[in-house]
Formats: C-alpha cells, structure tokens, sequence
C-alpha cells in the first residue's frame, strides 16, 4: 500500500469513525462507574481493583474485541505488596542525642526487601541530586564511598531553566526521576535512600507523598540475591532542614551547593537508625488486553498499543473516623480508562478493519511505578520491535472543550506529519508541555514503552478553553491542589464531557495513522533526540 492510498484509507476510516463517533454519555457512564465506592479505589490486587478488571473485560467483549492476550482477557502480574506498619521508627543520632521523626508528618517510604523486618543503622552521606551523567559532566557519586550509608538526595536535577544543553533546559529528564534516584543509590550500595521533598522540586505537595508513599506498594518480585534498600523514601522539607541542621548548615545552602558545576557527595555529621517492620503479601493483579485483528495479512502481525491505567490507590485505612477514606481516582483515572473503552468500542464499530492489529491494553499497578505497563512491555502480545506506536490516555478534568492538545515527544516521530494535519483538521493547536519541569513524561505508562523504542506519549488537552476559559482554569487548579491523590477525586454530574470527547477522536485518528502508514513509526533519528531526548534504554 502506497502512502497516497494508506492516507485515503485513513481518511476514509476517519469518516466512519465521525459517523459512528465517541459518545459523551458512554464516558460519562463509565467514569461514573469506576470512580464509584463500590470499587473501593480500584487499589491494586484489591477487591476494588479485580471488579474495575472485570468490568474492563466485560466492556470489552460486548464491543466485539478479541482476547487480547495469547487468548486470554487478562495478563497476570505478580508482584509483592509492601505496607510500612505505623510502629516504623527513624532517628537520627549524634554525639548528644536523638531526634526521632514523625512516620507520615516528617518521612514516608517502604523497604524494598520484602521481608517482615529490616533495618539500618548507618553513617550518612549527602549524594545531591543522587545523579550520574556523564553526557553532561556531572557525577554527584563521585569519590562518595555509599556503601552501607543512608543517602540523602534532593528531588529533581540540578538547576538548568536557561540552558537547554544542560539537562534539557527547564525540562525535567529521567535523571530528576525518583525511580531513578532509588535505582541509582542501589548501584551505589547504599542501605537507605532519602529524598529531600519540597514543593517545588517534587512538583506537588508533601500531602500527595504522604498519600502515596504512606501506604502498601506493589513492587516486582525481588531476585534471589539481588541487592535493595532497606528503605526508600521521602523526608518532609521541615524534617530535612532540621537533619542538615545537625551538621551545622542550612537546607538553602545544601540546596544551592548541591547545583554548582563542582560538587561532590560528601558526609554528614550525624547517622540515621531506622527499623521497618512491614506488611508483606503476594498480589495476582492484572492488565487486561482487548484486540482488533489488522486487516492488512502483511501487516496484521504488527501493533498500535493504546493504554490507559485503571488502578488507583484503593482504601486510607489510618484515616481518622468518619473522614472519607476511598480514594475514588475519578480523573486520575477512571477518565483515561473510559476513553479506552470508547477508543475500543469505536475501532470495533469501523466498517474496515485497519491494517496493523490495535491493541487496548488496561494496566494495573501504575501508580506503583507503571508496574503493569513494564510487565507488558516485558513480555508483550506481539514484540516491541513490531510496535507501531503505543498512545496513551491519563487523566482529564472534564471541563469542556479546549482548542489546544499536549502531545510531548509526539513532534520527534516519523508519525508527526499525520499528527500535524489531524490536529488541523479538528482546528487544534499542538503545544509544548506547558510544566516540562513536572517530569510528567516519565510518570505515566507510555515511558514504559519509550524506555525500550517504541515511540510512545500520551494525548493530552490542553488549558484553552473555548468557553468559560477562567471558571475551568480555576477547577483544573482547584482539583490539583486539592483533590490530586486524594479522597477528593470524585465523580461529579456537572462535569462537561465534551473536550474528552474530542480527545478521544483525535486518539483515535492518530492510531489510524500508525495502523495503516506502511513503514513502522519511529523516533526520528538525528544528534539532539539521541543524546537527550529520544527515549533509549537506560539513555534519557
């Protein structure tokens, strides 16, 4: 097939999609639905989560999709839930005494060694940003001997708002990440690793950490032998400031040195002793996988992935009596999870099939680190290297229609000259992330995928509102300041379907455009996306 017929394939498939087209009612439903107490915060390996599952499945299935995974609805990933037990205990000593910290109010973490008990009691090393770049001339580890030390790193990367060859600029890299700050400070052989929280480095408030370090974590099963952290976690800045304080300096200026050009890791004067008991189970969750066979023989057996998490983080069982404590993960993301449906539903319904085989991959444990995603990505339905394209769908705040989409990292594959006309034809403008410091790239399910090739991002809307621009700019802030991972992400009956609606349509054109351009999508090859910006096993 030519590009020339592949296009009018395309667009006549879009045709009939627009005829068929995305219903605001179906959204509307499903979200309700998800976001329901009935489904306990969709927690992973829950009760709560297993019927979100179930219900995917059943959706699925009524819309004519195939099992999508080797015959079956659903890929197992096993995992091990970890739930630090309120009776943890982390001070810090020194020649004069102890000072204890609050579980919760000053620190929040979970052992990564899967076992009922650990601990450490161990000198401390301030490591920086916990960062080694060579790309960029930087390395916080070195001549820091980490072994059997607790480290203490700052969130984010080093100060780079003003220069874009410097760890891109004002965007955040996989280096800024806290996976890979605790993957890092593993290599170092640490014993414990501590991230320095403060507002701005983290990008939200020490109330999302709280909500979500402060309960059970799925984590892959550990290897026999392998090494791992007694702990890993978070301090409050206020806890922070009082530690440094113990090695007579100030947290403003540990932060300010640990930017400059010349640091190094180095000691602290004090020691952490820290004792983890902790929860330990076995948790079955799953992904579920629908699919839509390709139409085209020569190119059925290559994918469009679409995606969207379906867990969220389930039940606060230490809320205090009568406060609510279901965390109903309405936007975040019930959301993304019925625009699935809706892009599955859709697909099913065209007249003819596309060429490539579509993919509708609801997965578990995102909120654990984009632990289902990673599963699938391990061990997918058809390989990664016969990936088109994975598009994913994360969370959005249903406050009607909008004229602008960010598609981040859209613009650095071979797909963006189709991307480019679609969003023209539905009169939108594409812009950048519009808080590149925010890392979000890294903190959803496509990075799963781009980490290892496969061009990879999410659709999202953007902030133009086409009506009542200011109200809307106001609840999308008001629902980030406040109701972000928190109990307060709830369904509500004014929210206004329409900009999702729109979204979905365009997710679904993009996919077209994957399914049935003949040559596989692929990031564009050129200096700057490979040393930086191309996402590349291990390079970032």
């Amino acid at each position: 097939m030519g590009l020339r017929s592949a296009a009018l394939l395309a667009a006549l498939l879009a045709g009939a999609l627009r005829a068929q087209d995305i219903s605001a009612t179906r959204l509307r439903a499903d979200v309700q639905f998800l976001a329901s107490d009935l489904l306990e915060g969709r927690g992973t390996g829950t009760r709560g989560g297993a019927l979100a599952e179930e219900y995917i499945a059943a959706q699925m299935q009524k819309a004519d999709l195939r099992p999508g995974y080797r015959g079956t609805w659903y890929q197992t990933v096993s995992l091990i839930g970890v739930q630090t037990l309120p009776e943890v205990e982390l001070v810090a000593v020194t020649a004069s005494g102890v000072t204890p910290l609050v579980w919760l109010t000053d620190f929040a973490g979970q052992s990564r060694r899967q076992i009922a008990e650990t601990g450490f009691d161990a000198p401390v090393v301030f490591a920086g940003h916990g960062i080694t770049a060579p790309e960029f001339n930087w390395d916080d580890w070195q001549g820091l001997d980490a072994r059997g030390k607790a480290c203490l790193m700052l969130a984010n990367e080093p100060a780079s708002a003003t220069d874009r060859s410097f760890f891109d600029g004002p965007a955040l890299t996989y280096y800024g990440r806290w996976t890979y700050k605790f993957e890092q400070a593993t290599r170092q052989g640490c014993a414990a690793a501590l991230l320095i929280h403060t507002d701005s480095s983290a990008g939200y408030a020490w109330s999302v950490v709280r909500n979500s370090w402060g309960r059970e974590e799925a984590q892959t099963p550990l290897p026999a032998a392998a090494a791992a952290l007694a702990f890993a976690g978070w301090l409050s800045r206020d806890a922070a400031a009082r530690l440094i304080e113990l090695d007579s300096r100030g947290l403003e200026q540990v932060i300010a040195t640990a930017n400059n050009r010349g640091f190094r890791g180095h000691p602290m004067r004090f020691r952490l002793r820290g004792r983890i008991p902790s929860r330990i189970r076995s948790i079955a969750a799953r992904n579920v996988v629908g699919m839509v066979e390709g139409g085209d023989p020569a190119l059925s057996g290559q994918a469009v992935i679409f995606s969207a998490h379906a867990d969220h983080l389930g039940i606060d069982t230490e809320a205090p009596p009568g406060a609510d404590r279901i965390f109903n993960g309405a936007v975040d993301n019930a959301t993304g999870t019925a625009m699935l449906l809706e892009l599955a539903r859709a697909w099913a319904a065209l007249p003819r099939p596309p060429a490539r085989t579509a993919f509708f991959l609801a997965t578990t444990a995102e909120e654990a680190g984009l632990k289902g995603a990673e599963a699938y990505a391990a061990d997918p339905a058809i390989p990664l290297d016969q990936t088109a394209l994975n598009l994913n769908f994360d969370s959005y705040y249903p406050a009607g229609r909008v004229s602008d989409l960010i598609l981040d990292r859209a613009e650095r594959t071979t797909l963006w000259p189709h991307i480019e006309r679609i969003a023209a034809r539905y009169g939108m403008t594409v812009k950048p992330q519009p808080h590149p410091g925010s890392g979000a790239y890294f903190r959803s399910d496509h990075f799963a995928f781009a980490r290892l090739g496969v061009p990879a991002f999410s659709v999202g809307l953007g902030s133009s509102f086409l009506a009542d621009g200011e109200r809307h700019a106001a609840l999308i802030r008001d629902y980030g300041a406040t109701r972000y991972h928190r109990p307060g992400d709830e369904f509500s009956p004014d929210w206004d379907f329409s900009g999702l609606v729109d979204a979905a349509r365009i997710g679904l054109e993009i996919g077209l455009a994957a399914a049935n351009n003949p040559p596989l999508t692929r990031w564009i090859p050129s200096e700057k996306t490979t040393r930086r910006r191309a996402p590349r096993k291990g390079r970032f």
